[in-house]
């Protein structure tokens, strides 16, 4: 029985010491290839992107220094802990170096957007302010305009009123007889003003002139004629509201005054007072 398990390792050994061995010269040749192979993309890697590549790992089988032989492949056919980590080490500092590259990348990122969001309604901000200027600055040209047509229009108005000022025409006239020496307008005076200043109330665009006359000479007739004058007036400012801006008075005196049929001017042989109403159509029309 111990002569058949003896003969069974021998014959293993026999048969795993060749296949070992062309598995050892199959790495060692595939080494120099694939170190050819990795040393041209870090080359690559290197002048993209400024990082140190990856550093192949050292020839070195799962064993971990250990010699292969049959023994060590009975012991530990399977690679260990610390291989393993040190095989992977490397990647995954790499990863960990890509990850907070994406990090910091993602933030820029963010930042960039954030800076372009702030610009683009900083300057939405701006345009609708400047708009809002040119709005206001329309109206207040729109306003502008307005007032210079209505100040233009208003002007030529005053003009057209200004031309039409002594464009003045006698509409009535009204006699006053007093008697020698007296100033007092009797009943039929009193009727004959009502009749004539009834009509001008709330009328505008006229005046009143009124003229006295006295007998006598020098200023004796002036003041006398002035004296009649004056009760005429103060009857119609007192009953008829008339404003004495309206009503231009003159004292004549002992004037002489030229008859209406053209014949020889005569003295005046009594107290009397012409009241005149001069009205202007066309500058009441132009009020209007």
């Amino acid at each position: 029985m111990k002569c058949r398990i003896s003969v069974t390792l021998l014959f293993s050994t026999v048969l795993v010491l060749p296949a070992f061995a062309q598995q050892t010269n199959s790495n060692s040749s595939a080494q120099p290839a694939a170190s050819a192979d990795r040393t041209a993309p870090a080359s690559q890697s290197v002048s993209t992107s400024g990082r140190e590549p990856l550093q192949p790992m050292t020839s070195e089988d799962f064993w971990d220094g250990d010699e292969p032989n049959v023994v060590n492949l009975v012991s530990h056919p399977f690679a260990r802990k610390s291989y393993v980590q040190r095989q992977i080490r490397p990647i995954r500092d790499r990863v960990n170096e890509l990850d907070a590259l994406t990090a910091s990348n993602a933030k820029m990122i963010k930042d960039t957007d954030t800076s372009a969001q702030q610009g683009i309604q900083l300057v939405s901000a701006k345009t609708n302010e400047a708009d809002q200027h040119a709005i206001d600055a329309r109206n207040r040209a729109q306003t502008a305009q307005l007032a210079a047509t209505q100040a233009t229009a208003h002007l030529s108005k005053a003009e057209q009123m200004v031309g039409n000022v002594d464009q003045y025409k006698a509409d009535a006239q009204t006699e006053i007889r007093f008697r020698p020496g007296q100033s007092v307008l009797s009943k039929k005076a009193k009727d004959a003003l009502d009749e004539m200043a009834a009509p001008l109330k709330d009328q505008h665009s006229y005046i009143i002139e009124v003229r006295g006359f006295a007998p006598g000479h020098g200023q004796a007739a002036i003041a006398n004629s002035q004296k009649m004058a004056h009760s005429v007036v103060r009857y119609l400012m007192l009953n008829h509201k008339i404003p004495s801006y309206r009503i231009y008075v003159v004292g004549m005196g002992n004037a002489p005054v030229a008859a209406e049929d053209g014949t020889r001017a005569k003295h005046t042989s009594s107290g009397r007072v012409e009241i005149s109403l001069l009205k202007n159509d066309l500058l009441s029309s132009a009020q209007h």
